[in-house]
This record gives C-alpha cells, structure tokens and sequence, in this order.
C-alpha cells in the first residue's frame, strides 16, 4: 500500500498550526478546529502559506460546532452533532462556514460526527436529519467539496443508510476504528463490509470496548486495543483504500508525542507487508 501516514493539526489562533506535523517527519494531517470564528480568510491564507513551506498537505478540515458536546452515552444523544433540534441550526450555519473555509484552505472535504443518528429509518426524526444532513452537503458540493461523516455514535449499517438517503454523491466515510469500539456500535474489520466504498480517510486510533454500559471504552495506543489494526491494514489493502492514515492519541503532552511517533513507525511497518 502507498497510503501515507498523517496526523491531526489543530488550527491555532496565533502561530503555525502545522509545525508538529513537519516535526514528526509527515507530510499530511487533518487540520481541526471548534472554534469558527478562526475561520478567515487571513488564517486561512496564512495556514496555505504555512503548508507551501512545509510541504504539509491537508487531507481535510475537521470541524466541530458550537453548543454543548458529551462525549458518553446518556447525555452524548442529546448534544452531539447534527440530531439535537436545540441546536441544529447553528451548527448547520457553523458546517456551511466550515466548507467555505475549506475551500480557502484548498482542503477537498469537511468532516464532523453527525451524531446519534436514529436507528430507525421510519421514525420523523430519521428523515428530519437526512434532509438537515443533505442541505449542508448541496453547499459543500457547490463549492466543489466532499462531506465525510465520522464513525462513532452510530452502527455502520445507520450510517450507511444515512449516506444512501441523503443521496448527494459527494459523501464519504472518515472512518475511526476505535471509536466504533469505544461506543459499542461495531467491529471495525466488519464495518469495512458495510462502509469500505465510501472511506476517504481513517483515523490511525484504537480502543476497548466499554466495561460499563453508562461509559464509553477507554482509547488506547495504536495496537494496544481491540482494533487488530494487522487485520484491519490488511483488509482496507484488499479493498483497494487509497486514503490516509491520520494518527489520533487522545492524550497530551510527552506521552502523546512518542506515542505518535512509535505509531508512525508501527503503521509503515503494517503499510509494506500489506
């Protein structure tokens, strides 16, 4: 596989955004940002500088969005993304500036989680979403953008059957293995039956499952989860994945940084055998 390795950048009010990805010696990231009023057109010229400089490409602008988020189980269903009425319309608001800064980024996609999508495909609250779903996707395809949706809160099976709804041919699939553990929602080698055609980039993170119904699993370095990324580089080769890997460690400071580095190097090595 010829698939390059990443790692996430967040966007910086001040400074560069992209130093640390040119310090671990990669040449790709997913730039991040929750805060929209960062995205201008200055920052947005001065991370393209930025990128001209370092050789750092960006694969995609991963954007949250205002209002509340909890990231569990009891309360996750009623603040994250795009399902909670409370607070859909700014955050459709905040997507649509999003793909304009994407845009002035030169990056080819937004990505976000869209949430608790309803299991049910019956219910209104199903359609309701899909169609919320499908104006933010029309803006990014006027602007010549693909929309990835995040693995996580939902089963791929839903999230399949939002994709094939909405229906707008610019959708895609950003597909974070251990999220799919952490919620409970899947094994990521057999999501890859239902979601394959349709991931653009992964997320190089892993997890274990939750022990405790209320909480989700606890993610862990890259290989000491439940992933089984061997299996898991091995079946996105037979697919024919041309995306990115985007090394995710949801720590900070030195533990992060030699974690990320000791997953670089643990990714080339699953990369040449597959």
């Amino acid at each position: 596989m010829n698939n390059e390795i990443g790692v996430i950048a967040t966007l910086r009010p001040e400074g560069p955004s992209l130093k640390e990805v040119a310090d671990f010696g990669l040449k790709c990231c997913q730039l991040v940002s929750w805060k929209p009023e960062f995205w201008t057109a200055e920052r947005a010229a001065r991370v393209r500088a930025e990128s001209a400089a370092t050789g750092v490409r960006i694969t995609a602008f991963w954007a949250g969005w205002p209002g509340p988020a909890v990231w569990d189980l009891i309360e996750g269903p009623a603040t994250l993304g795009l399902v909670p009425w409370d607070y859909r319309q700014e955050r459709v608001e905040a997507l649509r500036k999003a793909g304009d800064f994407a845009k002035l980024l030169g990056a080819p996609a937004v990505v976000t989680h869209l949430g608790f999508i309803p299991e049910s495909p019956v219910g209104a609250l199903f359609g309701e979403v899909a169609e919320t779903v499908g104006g933010v996707a029309e803006h990014l395809k006027s602007l010549g953008l693909e929309f990835w949706f995040e693995t996580g809160q939902e089963t791929p099976v839903t999230m399949l059957r939002m994709i094939q709804q909405v229906g707008t041919g610019n959708l895609g699939v950003n597909l974070d293995p251990a999220n799919l553990i952490l919620y409970g929602k899947g094994n990521p080698i057999d999501a890859l039956d239902v979601l394959g055609e349709y991931v653009r980039n992964v997320h190089a993170k892993d997890g274990l499952y939750p022990s405790d119904p209320m909480r989700l699993g606890r993610e862990v370095k890259v290989g000491q989860g439940r992933v089984r990324f061997p299996e898991f580089v091995k079946r996105l080769a037979e697919l024919g994945f041309a995306g990115e890997f985007i090394i995710e460690r949801e720590i900070s400071g030195d533990e992060q940084r030699k974690d990320i580095a000791e997953t670089v190097e643990y990714l080339r090595g699953l990369l040449q055998q597959s």
